[in-house]
């Protein structure tokens, strides 16, 4: 069911810097590794604006990873240390697979990787030595060309098989420890971003090219959070949908609530990327 205007205006929210992408001729290039002296680790430039950011929890039950692209959840995880690898593929990689196929119903669901962020202030995300940083850019992990390229890639001889049905892309993320109040994510109703919003970008890694997409700035996209975050609670997000009668991309970014005291502890997150296939 979607949510009117007036019914978004009335609920609580803050006002946050969302960094877009400044628009370029050149395509959007970003190095997913510490570059040498001399060379930039990215040729776009952030574009900030001020945009006002919903509380979601009173419209919880009302957003949806079809509609919106996005879904907020109760979910108790039952790993004691999401910093035990082992743990982490053992109990929550099975935890998160059966949410993902509840919540979409889903035939099957993959869990192909994860990222933790524990927040360094100052730090500089993928520099050697430096826990990965929450991304203060408006972008999203998928694009028309890397979703399917996804599949290819991990699923071996099965993969043209599976591309020949519905398949998408979702993460879940959660806080590690909670509640979290720096650095807090922000995602975008996908419903309120036009296709030409999305900018293509090259991530570039030492040994492959991956593709996402930056954002371009536009009045109309409404934004949403989750203010204090509990660790039993996630965030679906939509990064990738092949049927296009739905949402499809979820933009998404961190950022800095200006609610939020100067002595609270540093974001530590989880975010796990899962592939979703259906049967039909």
């Amino acid at each position: 069911m979607g949510l009117s205007s007036d019914v978004i205006e009335r609920l609580p929210h803050v006002e946050g810097i969302l960094n877009y992408l400044v628009p370029m001729a050149d395509k959007p290039m970003n190095l997913a590794y510490d570059p040498p002296p001399g060379v930039a680790r990215s040729n776009g430039i952030p574009e900030p604006h001020r945009v006002t950011i919903y509380d979601a929890r009173p419209v919880a039950g009302r957003l949806s990873l079809d509609g919106e692209g996005l879904a907020v959840v109760e979910h108790r995880s039952t790993v004691e240390d999401f910093y035990d690898e082992d743990e982490l593929r053992r109990v929550y990689y099975p935890e998160a697979e059966r949410l993902v196929a509840e919540v979409t119903g889903a035939s099957r669901v993959l869990v192909f990787d994860h990222t933790i962020r524990r927040r360094v202030m100052g730090g500089v995300d993928r520099a050697p030595g430096t826990p990965r940083q929450p991304v203060t850019s408006v972008h999203n992990d998928y694009t028309v060309k890397s979703g399917p390229q996804r599949v290819r890639d991990l699923m071996g001889e099965e993969a043209d098989e599976l591309l020949r049905h519905r398949f998408e892309i979702v993460n879940v993320w959660r806080p590690i420890r909670g509640p979290l109040r720096d650095a807090p994510l922000a995602v975008c109703d996908a419903t309120s971003v036009a296709f030409t919003d999305f900018v293509a970008s090259d991530l570039v890694y030492r040994d492959r090219t991956g593709e996402t997409y930056r954002v371009k700035y536009n009045p109309a996209h409404r934004w949403f959070y989750v203010p204090e975050m509990r660790v039993d609670e996630a965030i679906l997000i939509k990064c990738y949908d092949s049927a296009q009668d739905r949402a499809r991309f979820t933009a998404h970014s961190a950022f800095e609530d200006p609610t939020t005291p100067k002595d609270v502890l540093p974001r530590e997150s989880i975010e796990l990327r899962t592939l979703v296939f259906h049967a039909a």
